[in-house]
């Protein structure tokens, strides 16, 4: 199977796992986790150009899971994470991390928080070696393991 089938296909499976556990996805530590993840992915290279910025801010909008919480506290959510990470990479990520981490003591929604991160970073078909970085990075934050998510 081909490296971009394989993409796909992991981002389609993580985002059916994500519906079946969506009404115990409405927790404020999932959503300022997954929001904390979904900036981290899109920075995962240390920028963000505009038309990334709009396609993450998309998904988000779009993803079935996340529409337990407002589109516009998720989008505020999701920016304020991202200029902590544009404004100083190695700084943000800190604190991005620390967000995520506020999501491991349910481990249903850790597992969430890291399948988000897969279906944000597998969207455009590559989930770059930076993205899967961020994500394992994640993993360890969320402690669990990056090989249950094959990463």
């Amino acid at each position: 199977m081909a490296l971009w089938d394989r993409v796909k296909e992991s981002a389609s499976t993580m985002q059916t796992q994500l519906m079946a556990k969506k009404n115990d996805l409405k927790s404020g530590a999932f959503r300022d986790a997954s929001m904390a993840m979904c900036a981290l992915v899109a920075a995962a290279d240390g920028t963000v150009d505009p038309s990334e910025r709009q396609r993450v801010a998309q998904l988000i909008a779009t993803n079935e899971v996340l529409q337990n919480f407002p589109a516009d506290d998720l989008r505020r959510r999701f920016e304020d994470n991202l200029g902590k990470l544009t404004s100083d990479f190695a700084f943000g990520k800190v604190s991005v991390m620390q967000e995520i981490a506020k999501a491991k003591k349910k481990p249903a929604e850790a597992r969430a928080v890291i399948q988000i991160g897969i279906v944000i970073g597998g969207a455009d078909g590559d989930f770059d070696k930076d993205e899967q970085a961020v994500v394992r990075e994640a993993c360890y934050a969320l402690d669990l393991p990056p090989h249950e998510f094959d990463l």
